[in-house]
């Protein structure tokens, strides 16, 4: 069945003038949009976003989207106090997407995680439309496990209550990991339910993200590192991402190779990074901390030889597909993760990916960056099968786009 003239309202609480909305929603939009999907996006964004030079970046966006007959609209992101704001957000996100969907027909809505999926319920018990309850995590486990809530405390109970509503409810459903959707089965929100469900993992456009060896030799030229072993990790610091653990690891490493340099690429505080290495007893010469354009990190990573990626083990990582390591793999690095992260233990020993690591100490770190020692002196045939696993796994137009398509269509020809 053709999807031209379908009409789909996706709601997202990223905000998309953020680098992590842009680029995990608007992608898939704009190739679903060729198939004929016409979409009315609303995402909330944060207040950074209504000063002159983010309304500036909104009218740049808001044309580029429109150019793909995406039309978006714009909610303020509200975060303190948490609950309240919350909850504020939710009944304004219901009252918005009423007058969406009222004025323009809409037939279905896709919910980006558990906020988007609170307003998609209370849209099909109003308008009878159907909804796609996007599971991007756990969000209760999650925020248990970084120590924000507390497991029987108000939010938490909540948050889970919620979730089994909309699951009930739920006409399609996506997770980003089969391990977390073998989980799910067990729950009595799904018992008995005959839920459209599809696995999809944190997918990469592969146009962008692909080993460049001109950039490697101009980053690695910037950043004066000449034949030296570079490990990298991108992305967010602190909290469940193990800053301290990953700089254990790089000590260890450096024991193995006294050429080894640290490269962080990261948006978060500096001196979260400059506190673990030190702490580490990593010196200054050995690492470096940098603010990087989303557009300029295929580069950065081909300037490295391996990529790494340590989180805070528990429950909620069951739903994790770190967009990082697709990214990793994209440009051909060997990554080096802790255990239990979603699929990521299957795809890394079934692929020889990379090296995981079993425990958080020294003996561990040390077998590890042995292991790991051994891949990068395999460097060419190591980049080459880590870039075709991307392929077959985390391909953005092969794998993503195209099992969203078959969840659209499944839902919008019934």
């Amino acid at each position: 069945m053709s999807l031209a003239g379908k009409r789909v309202l996706y709601i997202s609480y990223n905000g998309m003038l953020e680098p992590l909305g842009q680029s995990q929603v608007i992608p898939y939009l704009k190739e679903l949009s060729k198939l004929g999907v016409k979409f009315w996006l609303m995402s909330f964004e944060r207040a950074s976003s209504f000063t002159a030079e983010g309304i500036e970046a909104s009218r740049r966006l808001r044309d580029e989207l429109s150019t793909y007959d995406i039309e978006w609209h714009v909610l303020r992101y509200h975060q303190k106090p948490s609950v309240p704001a919350t909850a504020y957000d939710v009944m304004a996100g219901i009252r918005y997407g009423c007058r969406l969907v009222r004025k323009n027909k809409i037939e279905m809505v896709h919910a980006r995680a558990h906020i988007p999926a609170v307003i998609a319920l209370a849209l099909k018990r109003r308008f009878g439309v159907k909804i796609i309850f996007d599971v991007r995590g756990l969000m209760a486990e999650e925020y248990v496990d970084a120590e924000h809530w507390k497991a029987n405390g108000v939010p938490a109970r909540l948050t889970k209550s919620m979730e089994a509503r909309v699951l009930r409810a739920a006409d399609g459903v996506v997770t980003l990991t089969d391990a977390l959707w073998a989980e799910m089965q067990n729950w009595p929100s799904l018992t008995g339910r005959s839920n459209f469900h599809l696995t999809i993992p944190c997918c990469v456009d592969l146009d962008r993200f692909r080993f460049d060896a001109q950039q490697r030799a101009r980053h690695r030229g910037e950043l004066g590192l000449g034949d030296r072993f570079v490990l990298v990790y991108s992305g967010s610091v602190g909290g469940w991402y193990m800053t301290d653990e990953m700089a254990a690891f790089f000590s260890a490493l450096k024991k193995k190779r006294a050429d080894a340099f640290f490269l962080w690429v990261t948006h978060g505080p500096q001196n979260i990074v400059s506190a673990a290495m030190e702490k580490n007893g990593v010196g200054k010469d050995d690492y470096d901390v940098r603010k990087v354009l989303s557009s300029d990190m295929p580069g950065y990573l081909s300037a490295a030889d391996a990529g790494i990626a340590f989180y805070r083990p528990g429950v909620s990582r069951l739903g994790t597909s770190p967009v990082k390591v697709s990214e990793y793999l994209a440009c051909g690095l060997p990554v080096v993760m802790n255990r239990g992260i979603g699929d990521s233990d299957s795809i890394i020993m079934s692929e020889r990916a990379g090296v995981l690591v079993d425990k958080f100490d020294e003996a561990e770190y040390v077998k590890a960056a042995a292991a790991l020692d051994r891949l990068v002196d395999e460097s060419v045939d190591t980049r080459r099968q880590n870039q075709a696993a991307a392929e077959r796994l985390f391909d953005l137009k092969a794998i993503g786009a195209t099992r969203y398509a078959k969840l659209y269509t499944e839902l919008l020809g019934a």
